[in-house]
């Protein structure tokens, strides 16, 4: 699992970079347990398993908030 210091900026990691539940909660600022029940809805980033661990990338994340500014009302 590729782990990156907590000084880089979201911006300037790679795109392969593993997240947990934990760090997206915290890039995104939102509750874990409010990310937890995006992912029972089927809402947010796309999340998977590696062994036991629940992660998504560092693409996954932007190609969501991408998409959220594009079909959210208020951000137009």
């Amino acid at each position: 699992m590729t782990t990156t210091p907590k000084h880089v900026p979201f911006p300037e990691r790679d795109a392969e970079e593993l997240l947990t539940l934990a760090e997206v909660a915290d890039i995104l600022r939102i509750p874990i347990n409010t990310l937890r029940w995006w992912r029972q809805i089927g809402r947010g980033p796309e999340f998977f398993h590696i062994g036991r661990r629940l992660v998504t990338t560092v693409g996954d994340v932007r190609r969501y908030i991408r998409e959220a500014r594009r079909t959210d009302p208020i951000a137009r």
